[in-house]
Formats: structure tokens, C-alpha cells, sequence
């Protein structure tokens, strides 16, 4: 168990101790989608969801979200990011409304999970704000699309 980050010796959940780690610059971007009823993804094009505008409001709760992920994750080191973006594409393929979020920042440890917590929050608030027209929907495919800097380098989904 000793081998693992976040395991003791004694097999307790721990805080990894990244004070001796170097700073370097660190990015991470992430991706997911969610799918609903055209009708839906009409209402949120045209702006005619009761809530508001989802585009704008899902994009800044995906910001805070990154910005707030180590209050989420246990274990998670708080970070000062430099940077959150968050964009959010609709796509009548699906059809529905595809998340990228992209976190940067210079530190000790990666933001790979900031990343991640900006696109799910993204997804949800969308979920939350359209619910009353399509209870439905479906949040899908969450995931790490590449990460650079640290000791391992950079890392890309082929």
C-alpha cells in the first residue's frame, strides 16, 4: 500500500505531500456532452429558457466550479489558477450542447481535476436550468482530453 499516493502505510487515505515537487506551468483540458430533445436545444439557441440564459450561466458555474474543486474532492490540493475557460458548443448531431473546459495554472500539481469539475458543473447547471422542458437529458462521456507539465510531461487521448 506504501506504493500508492494517497495511501499511508497502514493503508489510510492521505494528502499527498507535494511541497518538494518543483512548480512548473501546468494545463489540463477536458471534455463531455449532454443530449436532450431538439426542442430543447432550440429553446436554449433562442434564448426562450425561463431560467435565463443557460449558455452564459452554465459557463460561469463551470468556472466557479473549477475554481472550487478542492472543496469537492477529498484530498485535493487547492490551487491558484491563472486561468479557467469554459466553451460550449451546440451540436444538432446529438443533438445537445458539447463542454471543453481548460484549466492552467503554476504549481506543484496538475489541473486535470479543475478541468473536469468545470465541465460536469457546465453539464449540470445546463441539466438544472432546462429540466422543466426536458427531464431526459442525458450528461455523458466526462473526460481528460490531455494535461501538460509536471514530472510526467504531456499527455494526450489519441
Amino acid at each position: 500500500m506504501a506504493d500508492l499516493s494517497h495511501v499511508d502505510g497502514a493503508g489510510r487515505a492521505r494528502m499527498v505531500d507535494v511541497g518538494p515537487k518543483a512548480e512548473t506551468a501546468r494545463r489540463a483540458r477536458a471534455s463531455g456532452f449532454i443530449r436532450m430533445d431538439a426542442g430543447t436545444l432550440d429553446l436554449i439557441e433562442g434564448n426562450n429558457i425561463k431560467k435565463g440564459d443557460v449558455i452564459t450561466v452554465a459557463r460561469i458555474a463551470g468556472i466557479m466550479g473549477a475554481k472550487k474543486t478542492s472543496e469537492l474532492i477529498p484530498l485535493c490540493h487547492p490551487l491558484s489558477l491563472d486561468d479557467v475557460q469554459v466553451r460550449i458548443e451546440l451540436d444538432r448531431s446529438l443533438p445537445g450542447l458539447r463542454v471543453q473546459a481548460e484549466a492552467t495554472c503554476v504549481g506543484r500539481t496538475g489541473v486535470e481535476m479543475e478541468a473536469m469539475v468545470g465541465v460536469l458543473v457546465t453539464l449540470v447547471t445546463v441539466y438544472d436550468m432546462a429540466k422543466a422542458h426536458d427531464r431526459g437529458m442525458i450528461i455523458s462521456e466526462i473526460q481528460l482530453e490531455e494535461k501538460s507539465g509536471g514530472k510526467t510531461g504531456t499527455w494526450t487521448r489519441v
